[in-house]
């Protein structure tokens, strides 16, 4: 069985994202037979890189923390540098239409003081939550029947208060805070250390860039795997009869002993499993679908906003752009802004009205200067096929608790991998790696069990 089209492999690994390329890589090397398969046309997932004024852009993941040890490992097997995320000088931040130097400190003090006293008993609540089998908590109970948004009415939160929490809630779930489950931002901000780690920039989640884009170390990866990397492959079935399983992609079927699937929670139910999964898991599908979250870049003859003093740094509630960032590749130019916008309106745009609309609310935030672009990209990815919406999963309340324990739960001979299912750094490119490396482990286990 070792045609173009039919083969027999140790293990199936489906997407070829850092997930599925990091399982195949760890289990390729302890001498087990592996084929990947992808349905995009490409490896990289929720990676993917475009370019705009002739420099390549991360238009999905893009930050790398200082404790992402297997995100930086990687890149140093794999050659590749960093690039220090910019934000020297002052951020910008409106709320309601009124515009703001210097972020948070900038804003009225009792606005500040009430997000402080928000985002400290947020904190509070997230120490003694376990990122392990959280839904085993005293209080998981009580914690994830209500959303984010109930909370902060609970708390008295002021009108501020709420406009920059939904803000937050925007970039890392892609849905506001009436949307998203208490206890899935509590286990979120455990998964990444903190609070703090995950809004600043030098020593947090936004501190540095992969040198030439994300992509290159999905692109290296895949690169040392060669062959048995298979794209244009999207799985329509996996079915298992005793000791084996197939999967079947259209164009290619393949027989393995075990199976690893990396797609979102939420892809899981497009594919046809035979015996079906219990509901629970499909339940889960239901529940961890993709929030929603595209990107744009706009082009510059310079990074003009910095001869201001300005970082790039801006936040705002304006129902397009809500982020933004300097990743311009030098002072002399081009000036390049990444803008974070909340997809929900935004995709169902033509590309001139996305533009026009990006473009007015950059002239809000740095001046008239902004209208003078070079250039203009984006890319939506609530219309992506096979991780249709944002970085992380919009978890509505009562979900973790009813469905949580499924996520990388194993049923029969398939496994499950993925950013979701990381206990640490979960979202993140080294979530995904961490998953890649402790499904492969679980399989190899399996394999030498069996020999």
């Amino acid at each position: 069985m070792n045609s173009a089209s039919t083969r027999a492999v140790d293990v199936v690994i489906v997407g070829a994202g850092l997930a599925g390329l990091t399982a195949a890589d760890q289990l390729t090397q302890a001498g087990h037979d592996v084929v990947v398969v992808e349905g995009r046309d490409r490896v990289g997932g929720r990676i993917r890189t475009t370019e705009v004024a002739g420099v390549s852009v991360d238009a999905g993941a893009t930050w790398v923390a200082p404790h992402h040890t297997a995100v930086r490992d990687l890149a140093s097997r794999l050659g590749r540098g960093f690039v220090t995320q910019f934000h020297r000088g002052k951020g910008v931040i409106s709320l309601g239409g009124k515009r703001r130097i210097e972020s948070i400190t900038a804003l009225p003090p009792w606005t500040t003081v009430d997000i402080m006293r928000i985002l400290s008993a947020l904190q509070k609540r997230v120490d003694d939550l376990p990122v392990s089998s959280p839904w085993e908590h005293p209080r998981a109970e009580q914690l994830d029947s209500m959303s984010l948004g109930e909370w902060l009415s609970s708390k008295r939160a002021r009108k501020d208060t709420r406009r920059f929490l939904n803000m937050v809630s925007l970039v890392h779930w892609g849905a506001p805070v009436g949307d998203l489950s208490l206890f899935n931002a509590l286990r979120y901000i455990k998964s990444f250390g903190g609070i703090e780690t995950m809004l600043k920039v030098e020593g947090g989640d936004q501190q540095d860039r992969v040198r030439g884009t994300a992509h290159t170390l999905a692109g290296g990866l895949a690169d040392t795997l060669d062959s048995r990397v298979l794209v244009d492959s999207p799985v329509t079935r996996v079915t298992t009869i005793g000791d084996r399983v197939t999967v079947e992609t259209g164009r290619h079927t393949i027989e393995a002993r075990y199976v690893i699937v990396t797609a979102s929670p939420t892809h899981r139910s497009t594919i046809e499993f035979t015996p079906a999964l219990p509901d629970h898991h499909y339940g889960l599908a239901r529940s961890w679908r993709l929030g929603a979250l595209s990107k744009a870049f706009v082009a510059f003859d310079r990074p003009f906003w910095r001869d201001e003093g300005l970082s790039g740094e801006g936040m705002s509630d304006n129902e397009t752009v809500f982020l933004t960032f300097d990743v311009s590749p030098d002072a002399d130019g081009p000036g390049i802004l990444m803008v974070f916008c909340d997809a929900r309106g935004f995709d169902a745009c033509d590309e001139d009205e996305r533009r026009r609309r990006v473009v007015e609310h950059l002239v809000h935030l740095y001046g008239e200067g902004a209208r003078r672009t070079i250039d203009y990209t984006d890319f939506s990815w609530g219309n992506d096929t096979f991780a249709p919406g944002g970085p992380n999963p919009a978890v509505g309340p009562r979900a973790w608790t009813s469905f949580g324990r499924f996520l990388r739960e194993p049923f029969g001979l398939v496994h499950w991998a993925g950013t979701e299912t990381a206990d640490e750094t979960s979202g993140t490119m080294n979530g995904a790696i961490l998953s890649g490396q402790r499904a492969a482990s679980e399989v190899a286990a399996r394999l030498d069990r069996v020999s």
